[in-house]
């Protein structure tokens, strides 16, 4: 768990804290170099109540390689 996770969780109601971490493991990450995906929550991120997908260019956890990785939520 990231610092940023554990600051969050420690500050709101244990509900609260679960519904993010349940919404943010929705959110998923796709590499278009190796394909592979990975939810927010598992790379230390946090997204909840967000709408849309978007792009980041950041480091794949799996790969290594710097790319433009997906950011989408999982039906």
């Amino acid at each position: 768990m990231s610092a940023i996770q554990r600051f969050i969780l420690a500050i709101v109601p244990r509900s609260i804290g679960q519904a993010i971490e349940k919404e943010s493991r929705q959110w998923m990450l796709h590499c278009g170099e190796c394909s592979q995906e990975r939810s927010v929550w598992e790379v230390g991120g946090i997204r909840y109540l967000a709408c849309g997908n978007k792009w980041i260019r950041r480091r794949c956890p799996h790969c290594q390689h710097v790319s433009w990785l997906k950011v989408y939520k999982k039906d």
